[in-house]
């Protein structure tokens, strides 16, 4: 039974591994900065994970520190995902224009 519960433990935390990895980068760019809120809005184009179309749109970050790195104007290439019910930007980074 140790063993079986040691590979089920493995199997679930490399599924998740793989997961985070899998996200694909998208490209956008950044139409305004909430650090208060630890929101980001981002004209974007479309999210292939999570089946949204190219838009602008309010996200929440993962980590506020991704927030200090862009201001408004920035063009970035980010991954986003569903957590919690709200879809967050997970990794976020400046691109050259």
């Amino acid at each position: 039974m140790k063993k079986l519960f040691t590979a089920l433990s493995t199997l679930v935390f490399a599924a998740a591994a793989f997961a985070q990895s899998a996200l694909p980068p998208v490209d956008g760019e950044v139409r305004k900065v909430d650090t208060d809120a630890k929101k980001i809005t981002l004209r974007h184009g479309d999210i292939p994970n999570l089946e949204m179309t190219g838009m602008t749109m309010v996200f929440r970050v993962s980590d506020t520190a991704l927030l200090a790195k862009v201001k408004a104007g920035d063009k970035v290439r980010f991954t986003a995902d569903k957590i919690d019910g709200a879809i967050t930007v997970m990794s976020l980074e400046t691109v050259a224009n």
